[in-house]
């Protein structure tokens, strides 16, 4: 097995790129993407599934868990905060109609990494960062099909975020980007202050994603 990957002792979350995946019921087809995004270097992964079936989005849940402990790969499991507990994953993402911060810090204890999403708000963030998050994440940076009604979040929203996280001593809370982030976007996301890409579709739905995978990854290379 793998050894557990550690982030840098400057950040809470590890940097580049943080996968999310997409919503398939094919759990050979998932482990096959998440493989192929680990050689290229995804470093983290969000399980991001709303079917209604929770017996579905367990099993799904549960074999990545197992899958990304073998690869060294942190695991954060999308609003489930439960599923998230009973299968031990590194964390769980909260987004705006999720169960709120403060009872999910209370639940889950100080250990389990927290992601929350900002969108567009660094005073949102701001608000956010008194319950121990591992990161904040604001977007849709770009027109994304996932949420295609997110509101658009600037480039100086990251280096606003960015400079909100760095009043944090070491090691601080993470700057994660999120929507529709291809390859083109990742050397200006990372000169604009995040610390992570979360991508779903120019990842997993790339004809090669392990090369879409080192694509994205290499603007954080010096992070890693």
């Amino acid at each position: 097995m793998t050894e557990k990957h550690v982030p840098p002792r400057a950040l809470r979350f590890t940097p580049g790129l943080y996968g999310v995946t997409p919503e398939w019921n094919d759990a050979s087809k998932l482990e096959a993407a998440v493989r192929a995004a680990a050689r290229g270097g995804m470093r983290a992964l969000q399980f991001r599934h709303k079917s209604t079936d929770r017996g579905l989005r367990k099993e799904l849940a549960q074999g990545l868990a197992t899958l990304c402990r073998e690869l060294g790969v942190t695991f954060f499991i999308n609003d489930d905060w439960r599923l998230a507990l009973e299968l031990r994953t590194d964390g769980v993402h909260l987004g705006q109609h999720d169960d709120s911060p403060e009872r999910v810090r209370a639940e889950i204890g100080p250990v389990m990494l927290l992601g929350v999403s900002c969108y567009a708000s660094p005073q949102l963030a701001q608000q956010l960062l008194q319950y121990d998050v591992a990161y904040v994440a604001f977007g849709a940076m770009y027109s994304s099909q996932t949420k295609p009604l997110a509101p658009p979040a600037t480039l100086t929203v990251l280096r606003d975020g960015r400079l909100l996280c760095e009043r944090y001593a070491a090691p601080r809370p993470a700057v994660v980007a999120i929507g529709g982030i291809g390859p083109q976007h990742a050397h200006t996301l990372a000169q604009a202050g995040a610390d992570s890409i979360a991508v779903i579709g120019s990842l997993f739905m790339a004809p090669d994603i392990e090369a879409a995978a080192r694509e994205l990854s290499e603007p954080f290379s010096s992070l890693l």
